[in-house]
């Protein structure tokens, strides 16, 4: 029985028969227990306690005493006592059934009968009447009178099958749902994972003999794993390689230009000024290439040291401020929070700069781009360094992906600007490196855009 729906079937299926039958049984167990204790064909030891009681409760109570004593017995007990009075009715008014008219039918004309008079005194002797005021009253069973509901309503009765049935189907119940879903919280743990990065996760060999969808569906999940590596790496190893070879090229392009220019003193060098600029570009994208695939291969310098984050953001607050003045915008920290964290300096630099210039580039003009640093409200042992630009913001579909290599929110302006979009790419690497996350949120009050740093303190 290899597949799951047949399991969840079975399961099911056997629990409802388990918890069925064994109300059943222990129902019919009761009522045949009952039924053999309380016999009418037999000595009515029941009867006769009982009828020793009433006597003794109408002696203290009188009949007030001895009607609430009965409503308790008749709440207690399967089978109904009734206290039969000389006028043929019960104390508490409930119906006689026919066969217990009968009964006390039979009895009155063996008592009017003279010729019967011993006998019938000697059939009785063993059930004394009740005596209340000077009347006489006989405690009868009435089995005729039971039934199921009477049965249902008595919760002493039906509780202790009840409950013994339903703690064995419940077990039963538990240990499927914990056979279905243990493995599935694996998959889901094994999913965020991967979803964090972590390709190297695999969940099918934790499954051992077992066999159906959900190992199925782990195998897959561990088919899908190897695929997304592999292809994550080919293409690492592909923005490494191109990176590298562009090099080579490039510095003999910068050589050909020195040269030309040295040829050229007399003539124009506008077309060698556009070649240079270009270069310099291309220069600049090669080494941001390079920079990113070192951070993302781990080949970056594993020493770390201790890092005063508030003295670090003023840092860079105070150098990009001065370059942001003469676009007619400027940068400042509106609360700076004292924390020391455990990182490389210059990677955890180069990740908030490229945020900063990053809001500074996008900032309306006559703007402030906002820094601060305050406790994580959410993790414990976490700061968080905001960064709140004032310029048009981006869609929300883009707000995960702006973090991802050559996402470009606008394709004009990111030229105009010089982006190539790795900036933010290579600021998420870096503060991955470091246990922390970076996201990126609207500010729909006072619009722009809103870049949070997550990182664990020291």
């Amino acid at each position: 029985m290899h597949s799951l729906f047949w399991k969840i079937l079975i399961s099911f299926w056997v629990a409802l028969i388990l918890f069925s039958g064994l109300t059943l049984w222990t129902t019919s167990f009761y009522l045949e227990k009952v039924r053999s204790e309380s016999n009418f064909t037999h000595p009515r030891e029941n009867v006769n306690k009982y009828t020793l009681q009433a006597q003794s409760i109408a002696d203290s109570k009188g009949l007030a005493g001895l009607k609430q004593w009965l409503e308790a017995l008749d709440k207690r007990e399967i089978i109904p006592y009734l206290l039969i009075g000389p006028n043929g009715l019960d104390l508490l008014n409930r119906k006689v059934s026919l066969r217990l008219q009968s009964i006390i039918k039979r009895r009155e004309l063996r008592k009017n009968n003279h010729g019967h008079k011993r006998e019938h005194q000697k059939r009785h002797s063993r059930m004394p009447p009740v005596m209340v005021n000077g009347v006489q009253y006989r405690l009868l069973p009435d089995f005729q009178s039971v039934t199921l509901n009477r049965v249902l309503n008595r919760p002493r009765v039906i509780a202790i099958p009840f409950l013994l049935a339903a703690f064995i189907s419940g077990i039963v119940c538990y240990l499927l749902a914990r056979y279905l879903i243990y493995p599935v919280k694996k998959l889901r743990a094994a999913t965020r994972k991967l979803a964090a990065g972590n390709f190297n996760e695999r969940v099918a060999h934790t499954f051992g003999k077992r066999k159906d969808e959900i190992v199925d569906l782990a195998n897959d999940f561990d088919h899908m794993a190897e695929q997304l590596t592999a292809l994550i790496y080919s293409h690492k190893q592909l923005l490494r390689d191109a990176s590298h070879e562009l090099r080579s090229p490039l510095a003999r392009l910068q050589v050909a230009l020195e040269l030309a220019r040295q040829k050229n003193k007399q003539g124009s060098s506008s077309e060698l000024d556009r070649i240079e600029r270009e270069a310099e570009r291309l220069n600049e994208l090669i080494g941001q290439l390079l920079s990113l695939a070192k951070i993302e291969a781990g080949q970056t310098e594993k020493k770390f040291e201790d890092i005063r984050i508030d003295e670090l953001l003023s840092t860079i607050a105070e150098d990009a401020s001065y370059e942001a003045r003469a676009d007619s915008r400027d940068v400042k920290i509106v609360k700076n929070t004292v924390a020391t964290i455990s990182g490389n300096r210059k990677l955890i630099y180069s990740a908030i700069e490229n945020v900063v210039r990053n809001a500074i580039r996008y900032t309306r003009e006559d703007t402030t781009v906002e820094l601060s640093i305050e406790k994580n409200k959410e993790k414990t042992g976490c700061i968080t360094i905001k960064i709140k630009d004032f310029g048009p913001g981006i869609a929300d579909e883009l707000l995960e992906r702006i973090f991802e290599p050559f996402v470009r929110v606008s394709e004009a302006r990111e030229r105009k600007s010089g982006g190539y979009g790795l900036g933010l790419a290579i600021a998420s690497s870096a503060i991955n490196v470091h246990g922390g996350n970076i996201v990126a949120r609207n500010d729909i009050n006072s619009g722009g855009l809103s870049i949070m740093i997550n990182l664990p303190v020291k």
